[in-house]
Protein backbone atom coordinates (compact mmCIF):
# COMPACT_ATOMS: atom_id res chain seq x y z
CA UNK A 1 0.00 0.00 0.00
CA UNK A 2 2.83 2.51 0.96
CA UNK A 3 4.78 1.82 -2.12
CA UNK A 4 2.21 2.39 -4.80
CA UNK A 5 1.55 5.58 -2.76
CA UNK A 6 4.73 6.51 -2.96
CA UNK A 7 4.44 5.46 -6.94
CA UNK A 8 1.46 8.04 -7.25
CA UNK A 9 3.47 10.94 -5.36
CA UNK A 10 6.61 10.35 -6.94
CA UNK A 11 4.28 10.41 -11.00
CA UNK A 12 2.54 13.94 -9.47
CA UNK A 13 5.95 15.20 -8.81
CA UNK A 14 7.38 15.04 -12.10
CA UNK A 15 4.39 15.85 -13.81
CA UNK A 16 5.02 19.21 -12.03
CA UNK A 17 9.01 18.76 -13.54
CA UNK A 18 8.84 16.96 -16.76
CA UNK A 19 13.01 18.15 -17.02
CA UNK A 20 13.19 15.73 -13.95
CA UNK A 21 12.68 12.04 -14.38
CA UNK A 22 13.09 8.64 -12.66
CA UNK A 23 16.40 6.59 -12.56
CA UNK A 24 15.54 4.10 -9.88
CA UNK A 25 13.12 3.32 -7.11
CA UNK A 26 13.30 0.90 -4.51
CA UNK A 27 11.84 0.27 -0.91
CA UNK A 28 13.02 -1.90 1.96
CA UNK A 29 10.86 -3.86 3.97
CA UNK A 30 11.24 -1.64 6.82
CA UNK A 31 10.07 1.18 4.84
CA UNK A 32 13.74 2.90 3.48
CA UNK A 33 12.42 4.54 0.34
CA UNK A 34 15.73 5.08 -1.70
CA UNK A 35 14.91 7.33 -4.99
CA UNK A 36 17.39 8.15 -7.70
CA UNK A 37 16.90 10.56 -10.26
CA UNK A 38 18.09 12.80 -13.36
CA UNK A 39 17.25 15.86 -14.80
CA UNK A 40 17.45 17.07 -18.78
CA UNK A 41 19.87 19.54 -17.36
CA UNK A 42 21.78 17.97 -14.42
CA UNK A 43 20.14 17.63 -11.08
CA UNK A 44 20.57 20.45 -8.31
CA UNK A 45 19.92 19.65 -4.42
CA UNK A 46 17.33 21.90 -4.63
CA UNK A 47 15.51 19.14 -7.12
CA UNK A 48 16.44 16.68 -4.78
CA UNK A 49 14.83 18.57 -2.09
CA UNK A 50 11.39 19.16 -4.09
CA UNK A 51 10.94 15.28 -5.32
CA UNK A 52 11.99 14.48 -1.29
CA UNK A 53 9.38 16.94 -0.24
CA UNK A 54 6.26 15.71 -2.52
CA UNK A 55 6.37 12.31 -1.22
CA UNK A 56 7.14 13.10 2.46
CA UNK A 57 4.71 15.81 2.77
CA UNK A 58 1.94 13.89 1.84
CA UNK A 59 2.00 10.98 3.79
CA UNK A 60 1.25 10.63 7.23
CA UNK A 61 4.02 10.05 9.37
CA UNK A 62 1.06 8.96 12.10
CA UNK A 63 0.08 5.69 9.66
CA UNK A 64 3.63 5.13 7.97
CA UNK A 65 7.22 4.75 9.48
CA UNK A 66 9.34 5.47 6.42
CA UNK A 67 12.74 7.49 5.92
CA UNK A 68 13.46 8.78 2.39
CA UNK A 69 16.40 9.50 0.16
CA UNK A 70 16.55 11.19 -3.19
CA UNK A 71 19.58 11.60 -5.21
CA UNK A 72 20.56 12.00 -8.54
CA UNK A 73 22.27 9.75 -10.80
CA UNK A 74 25.91 11.32 -10.60
CA UNK A 75 28.47 11.29 -13.49
CA UNK A 76 30.19 7.84 -12.70
CA UNK A 77 26.31 6.13 -13.00
CA UNK A 78 25.75 3.51 -15.50
CA UNK A 79 23.30 5.38 -18.41
CA UNK A 80 20.04 3.54 -17.59
CA UNK A 81 17.45 5.64 -19.89
CA UNK A 82 17.23 6.80 -23.61
CA UNK A 83 16.80 10.28 -21.65
CA UNK A 84 20.37 10.21 -20.09
CA UNK A 85 21.80 9.06 -23.31
CA UNK A 86 20.01 11.43 -25.58
CA UNK A 87 21.17 14.62 -22.34
CA UNK A 88 24.63 13.33 -23.02
CA UNK A 89 24.91 14.03 -27.01
CA UNK A 90 28.47 15.20 -27.53
CA UNK A 91 30.25 13.48 -24.72
CA UNK A 92 32.44 10.43 -24.90
CA UNK A 93 31.04 7.46 -23.62
CA UNK A 94 31.97 3.66 -22.62
CA UNK A 95 29.13 0.72 -24.22
CA UNK A 96 29.68 -2.14 -23.84
CA UNK A 97 27.62 -5.08 -25.03
CA UNK A 98 26.25 -8.24 -24.30
CA UNK A 99 28.75 -9.90 -26.45
CA UNK A 100 31.68 -8.02 -24.64
CA UNK A 101 32.31 -5.72 -27.07
CA UNK A 102 33.34 -2.63 -25.71
CA UNK A 103 33.95 0.84 -27.49
CA UNK A 104 33.95 4.18 -26.04
CA UNK A 105 33.40 7.40 -28.41
CA UNK A 106 31.91 10.44 -29.04
CA UNK A 107 27.99 10.19 -28.60
CA UNK A 108 26.43 11.31 -31.91
CA UNK A 109 23.24 10.63 -32.11
CA UNK A 110 20.00 8.95 -29.37
CA UNK A 111 16.97 8.70 -29.42
CA UNK A 112 14.16 6.16 -27.83
CA UNK A 113 15.62 3.14 -29.13
CA UNK A 114 19.52 3.61 -29.89
CA UNK A 115 22.47 5.37 -30.15
CA UNK A 116 25.71 6.18 -32.59
CA UNK A 117 29.35 6.27 -31.22
CA UNK A 118 32.46 7.66 -33.23
CA UNK A 119 36.13 7.19 -32.42
CA UNK A 120 39.58 7.50 -34.35
CA UNK A 121 41.22 3.83 -34.76
CA UNK A 122 44.77 3.07 -35.84
CA UNK A 123 44.61 0.67 -38.45
CA UNK A 124 47.15 -1.23 -40.70
CA UNK A 125 47.24 0.35 -44.23
CA UNK A 126 45.48 -1.97 -46.49
CA UNK A 127 48.59 -1.79 -48.70
CA UNK A 128 52.14 -1.19 -47.71
CA UNK A 129 53.72 -0.94 -44.15
CA UNK A 130 52.57 1.52 -41.40
CA UNK A 131 49.34 2.34 -40.02
CA UNK A 132 46.58 4.97 -40.93
CA UNK A 133 43.84 6.18 -38.91
CA UNK A 134 40.33 5.62 -39.47
CA UNK A 135 37.21 6.98 -38.33
CA UNK A 136 34.92 4.34 -36.93
CA UNK A 137 31.37 4.16 -36.06
CA UNK A 138 29.39 1.81 -33.84
CA UNK A 139 25.16 2.30 -33.93
CA UNK A 140 23.64 0.03 -30.89
CA UNK A 141 20.27 -0.45 -29.69
CA UNK A 142 19.75 -0.36 -25.87
CA UNK A 143 18.19 -3.74 -25.53
CA UNK A 144 21.47 -5.23 -26.54
CA UNK A 145 23.56 -2.66 -24.08
CA UNK A 146 24.79 -4.08 -20.79
CA UNK A 147 26.88 -1.39 -19.79
CA UNK A 148 27.19 2.00 -20.61
CA UNK A 149 29.06 4.98 -18.99
CA UNK A 150 29.59 8.76 -19.52
CA UNK A 151 33.51 8.79 -19.61
CA UNK A 152 34.99 11.25 -17.29
CA UNK A 153 37.89 13.49 -18.63
CA UNK A 154 40.23 16.07 -15.96
CA UNK A 155 42.40 18.29 -18.13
Amino acid sequence: MLKERVEELLNEAFKERPDLFLIDFKMSPGNEIKVVIDGDDGVKLSDCMLISRAVEHNLDREEYDFSIEVLSAGAAAPLSSSRQFIKNIGRDIEVIDREKRKETGLLKTADDKGGTITWKAREPKPIGKGKVTVQKEWSFKYKDIKQAKVVIKFN
